[in-house]
């Protein structure tokens, strides 16, 4: 597989590109750098993980206001 664009709500977030045999995630977006080089089985399991760090982030400044 070669590097592929990941968006999240239409925006590009960041690439994945080949490493290790696994997807290496380079983040482009401040909001989704807490997975910057972090490693994925597939461009959908980051999508599920940048789900859920915009979920958690959501809920905290909602809990925060």
């Amino acid at each position: 597989m070669a590097k592929q664009v990941i968006e999240y709500a239409g925006v590009p977030v960041g690439i994945v590109v080949p490493d290790k045999d696994l997807l290496k995630f380079i983040a482009v977006k401040f909001h989704v750098y807490d997975l910057d080089g972090q490693h994925f089985a597939s461009p959908s399991d980051v999508l599920r993980a940048i789900h859920k760090l915009m979920s958690t982030s959501r809920a905290d400044a909602h809990r925060a206001a």
